[in-house]
């Protein structure tokens, strides 16, 4: 996988166990019995990340964190994380009236939307790879202060000069979009996969926010107080996010702090070190030299990854062309709704999704264990068996693939139907009850679906964990661009109804491709980690 490859360590879904026996294999002694600093300045080790076990029941933790520490964390790069899809809903509503004070169409003022999407899929290409090399922490506040910086600029912006608002919007994207990845990479740094699925239902309450206010929030501020009070909204709650960050919120980069013990460099450490758990001085540490820059691209090499990427972008643009296309349908199958109690009918879709990403997140950690206890019974039950319990979750035994994509055929089906349920029930004029309803399993159904595969791709490469949050981004909102661009085309040639029977039967005809990753996943698994191998054997030699 590109320079990713040339670790001179392995590093995996579990990969701590996997450089802990490498290390160990090397130096001809445990670890255990080696002092951290001597192992941390071995040749064969530059990633403090490797040391650590992955098995939080081990006997060393995957994250010096205890669990109040790792919500907080979680807590406030989720907040950080809404202001992703905010920014972007929240301007929805008040496309008329800008339209109307710039004295441009509505389809000018829609490329404003067109770009702005465009950005969001790329920028975080740029910054998740940034993050991964130079740290967590700074990537955040740099993101936030530049997303400020945006907002003030679009509040100010001369109503003559569109080529401006559409600068500032493309600026926007680029502070905005990327908070997501940055968060999921935190996720990698400080959880273990065993609870790796917990953590990332509750952080994804944050970007399940956006979609859920944004709307009602960007119509109440453009009728109340004017569309520039959208922006100094914006404004003033990311620079309340950037603050927290730079007051509290320590650096996770495994690269650079490990499991959290080893202290990073001093502008590296929060203001107030409320949750500071360094426990070496910093004037004996050997640091790791810095990763080298890496093409995130280059993880669409590895098979497995690009498919779960491929199928979790066919969900996320059916359940996206379900959310565009509210408004239009809603005043037209139910002519009685005004602007405000439409914007209302947004709520049913978010608040599931906000339930959904809770109540999954435990479901994935609940398969992740009950999968290592079918596994620790049948060593116990196996008297031959070379492997020990405690192994089981080592990278190279655990089938993560099993654990994550077991529900997804169950989960898939009912948003299927759902969707196909929803098109036909709007078609046919049923009850605004009905609609909300099918919504709200639209919406519990998808974020599983997308929380799954999100946790997945972290598990295969948990050392690019925000990288491949981008590459998702970038996949995801290419696909979704393509699906808003046509779908209403597609709902005037079609109908409601046989729209999302077609959208929903290329996602079912997509469905084969997690059996494919369910039995040469391993194999694509292992053979990554075997040229891992082989290039710290060579390292080794040098």
């Amino acid at each position: 996988m590109g320079n990713s490859e040339k670790s001179p360590t392995p590093t995996t879904g579990d990969s701590d166990d996997v450089s802990a026996s490498a290390v160990d294999h090397a130096t001809a002694q445990p670890p255990d019995d080696k002092p951290q600093g001597a192992l941390r300045s071995s040749p064969l080790v530059f990633n403090p990340a490797n040391l650590s076990l992955s098995d939080p029941s081990a006997s060393k933790p995957y994250s010096v964190y205890t669990s109040r520490e790792k919500w907080f964390i979680v807590a406030v790069t989720s907040f950080a994380a809404m202001f992703s899809p905010l920014t972007a809903n929240i301007y929805f509503p008040a496309i008329p009236t800008i339209a109307l004070a710039f004295n441009k169409s509505t389809e000018l003022i829609n490329l404003t939307v067109t770009v702005y999407m465009v950005i969001q899929g790329v920028a975080p290409m740029f910054w998740g790879t940034l993050s991964d090399r130079w740290g967590r922490r700074p990537m955040f506040v740099v993101c936030l202060l530049v997303l400020c910086v945006a907002c003030v600029g679009l509040a100010l912006v001369p109503t003559d000069a569109y080529w401006f608002l559409m600068l500032f919007r493309c600026l926007q994207a680029a502070g905005s979009a990327s908070t997501i990845a940055l968060g999921a990479g935190v996720i990698a740094d400080i959880a273990a996969p065993a609870e790796r699925g917990n953590f990332f239902g509750m952080w994804s309450i944050g970007p399940m926010v956006g979609p859920c206010v944004g709307p009602i929030l960007g119509g109440v501020l453009a009728d109340k107080l004017g569309w520039r009070s959208i922006f100094w909204f914006l404004v003033i709650s990311s620079g309340v996010c950037a603050l927290v960050m730079i007051l509290l919120l320590p650096e996770t980069l495994r690269a650079m702090v490990g499991d959290g013990s080893i202290p990073p460099p001093a502008w590296y450490k929060p203001v107030i070190p409320v949750i500071s758990r360094t426990t070496q001085d910093t004037s004996d540490v050997v640091r790791p030299p810095p990763r080298p820059f890496q093409n995130p691209l280059l993880l669409f090499l590895c098979p497995d990854v690009t498919l779960i990427l491929l199928f979790n972008a066919l969900v996320y643009a059916e359940f996206y062309a379900v959310i565009a296309t509210i408004s239009v349908l809603f005043q037209e199958v139910y002519p009685y709704l005004n602007e405000t109690e439409t914007g209302l009918c947004f709520l049913p879709i978010g608040i599931a999704m906000l339930l959904g990403g809770i109540v999954n997140g435990k479901i994935s950690d609940r398969e992740y264990q009950r999968i290592k206890r079918q596994m620790i019974g049948k060593i116990e039950a196996d008297p031959e068996s070379t492997l020990k319990p405690e192994d089981v979750t080592k990278e190279e035994h655990f089938p993560i693939e099993r654990a994550r994509l077991r529900l997804m055929p169950f989960l898939l089906g009912i948003f299927s139907v759902a969707c196909i349920g929803y098109g036909w029930a709007l078609q046919a004029h049923v009850s605004l009850a009905g609609s909300l309803v099918l919504q709200f399993i639209i919406g519990w159904t998808c974020i599983a679906i997308m929380n799954n595969a999100q946790t997945l791709i972290v598990d295969l490469v948990p050392e690019h964990g925000s990288a491949i949050t981008a590459c998702n981004n970038l996949v995801r909102c290419c696909i979704g661009a393509v699906a808003v661009s046509v779908i209403d085309l597609i709902l005037k040639a079609l109908r409601p109804g046989w729209t999302y029977v077609l959208l929903t039967g290329i996602c079912v005809l997509f469905l084969p491709v997690q059996w494919v990753i369910l039995h040469y996943g391993p194999i694509w698994r292992a053979q990554r980690r075997a040229r891992k191998l082989a290039a710290g054997q060579a390292t080794l030699k040098v």
